[in-house]
């Protein structure tokens, strides 16, 4: 974990110049960036994948009529149509679940007062006037709502608000199209997952409740991987 906190460090000492007090802030979304970069290959796998699932529908709408009273066998039939045909269906949960690793070390690296036996001087560093480490609920204790980190937290929200706005009413207009959904907002075409289709588009509003009790500097890093997320999802199942 010090070797990832000197890359923070680091990165907050190039941006100092330009965002001063809020460089190490700054050094979160520019790494949360390099992460999603990296993961972007596979979010295109997913969506060539995404294409290739609903390219099989016909045959899943014949599958649903031959075993309409036997749901299992509905299932099992559509499993062994994806692995006949090499799609996988749960292709599109991988460039999330490799992001995991890099939200936990911003969790840990800010949640804790020392790294290696020493302080923990990443601690000291602010958005604005929030503390990095610090969470909403001691912005409320600090100022309040509409306190200097209350006011941080806010513009958080509404950010994250309007990328579930966004991914929600984009999800219900492919849906209504018929054009292929990604597997992160649910496809209720394919067997066991009608219950998440119905769920998914709500999920994204869920992010605020992980922005208002996890550490700023890993809120940063949801609301920044959410928003690119919204983007590239636009333009790779457009």
């Amino acid at each position: 974990m010090s070797v990832f906190a000197n890359l923070v460090e680091r990165l907050a000492d190039l941006l100092q110049p330009l965002f001063h007090a809020s460089a190490a802030a700054a050094a979160i979304i520019v790494f949360t960036a390099l992460v999603r970069l990296l993961v972007h290959p596979l979010s295109r796998a997913a969506a060539r994948g995404q294409r290739a699932r609903a390219a099989l529908q016909p045959k899943v709408a014949e599958l649903r009529k031959k075993h309409a009273k036997n749901p299992e066998k509905l299932r099992k039939a559509v499993l062994e149509l994806h692995a006949e045909e090499k799609v996988a269906p749960l292709s599109g949960c991988l460039p999330s679940l490799l992001q995991l690793p890099a939200f936990f070390l911003l969790y840990h690296l800010f949640s804790n007062s020392t790294i290696g036996g020493d302080g923990n001087g990443l601690l000291t560093h602010q958005l604005f006037a929030a503390p990095l480490g610090g969470r909403w609920a001691d912005a409320l204790g600090d100022g309040g709502v509409f306190g200097g980190a209350g006011l941080v937290y806010l513009a958080l929200f509404a950010v994250v608000a309007a990328v579930a706005t966004f991914n929600y009413v984009r999800t219900k207009r492919m849906a209504a199209a018929g054009g292929p959904l990604p597997v992160g907002d649910g496809d209720e075409r394919v067997p066991g997952f009608a219950a998440v289709g119905r769920i998914m588009p709500f999920m994204s509003y869920l992010t605020i409740v992980t922005v208002a009790v996890v550490p700023l500097a890993a809120a940063l890093y949801v609301v920044t991987s959410t928003t690119w997320s919204a983007v590239e999802r636009a333009v790779l199942y457009r």
